[in-house]
């Protein structure tokens, strides 16, 4: 994937749909998937640990969170940055991340919105039911949900916060890479483990600090 001829470098918005409606819906406070999935999250968690028992709780939560770190790194890589030929998919995929790319510290537009990832929690919600059974769904669904959390509040943090600690800065320094340097490495937002998996590392350049 080749870099982009236009990044904006400053926090400023572009208007996506003519439709008002849509258009309020796009933006997005950073802070809406804590405030919305945390208490989702307990109250799935209280209903999950009626079915099992807490050690099996456990290992099943940090299962669903390491499923979700794959479930980013595959949606980035081969979803968000599927290069379409067609019009309508490449006007589709600039709607989806595109815009990001584009304008990187539109901080409205950092996390998902809920018209996106609400209906994504009930098709998962479901799907989990299916795949992992009444008893152990809740437990593997509310790590994954807090992955999700994490995803999209590092993601805004290496956008908007300074990140003063070691890892902190590694993760900021990573993520940055992947727009400013290599836009075809560091699929992984939240960590770099699928990175080194399928071989999609960045190689040790430093990325430029954006433009405040």
């Amino acid at each position: 994937m080749s870099k982009r001829l236009f990044v904006s470098n400053r926090n400023e918005s572009v208007r996506l749909f003519k439709n008002n409606f849509l258009e309020y819906f796009s933006h997005i406070h950073p802070a809406t998937p804590v405030v919305v999935y945390v208490p989702l999250v307990i109250i799935i968690s209280y209903f999950g640990l009626q079915r099992t028992s807490i050690g099996s709780y456990a290992l099943l939560f940090i299962a669903g969170l390491a499923l979700w770190t794959l479930f980013e790194y595959v949606m980035h890589r081969f979803v968000f940055h599927y290069q379409p030929k067609s019009e309508v998919g490449k006007k589709v995929h600039f709607l989806a991340h595109g815009v990001h790319h584009d304008y990187p510290r539109d901080r409205t537009r950092l996390v998902m919105p809920l018209l996106v990832s609400i209906p994504l929690a009930v098709i998962h919600y479901f799907a989990f039911s299916l795949i992992f059974g009444y008893n152990y769904f809740l437990a593997v669904l509310s790590g994954y949900i807090i992955g999700y959390v994490l995803y999209d509040t590092i993601h805004f943090a290496t956008h908007h916060w300074k990140m003063t600690s070691p890892l902190g800065k590694f993760l900021k320094e990573y993520h940055l890479k992947h727009h400013y340097v290599a836009p075809d490495t560091a699929y992984g937002v939240s960590n770099p483990l699928w990175d080194y998996v399928f071989f999609t590392v960045p190689v040790k350049e430093k990325a430029a600090e954006p433009i405040e």
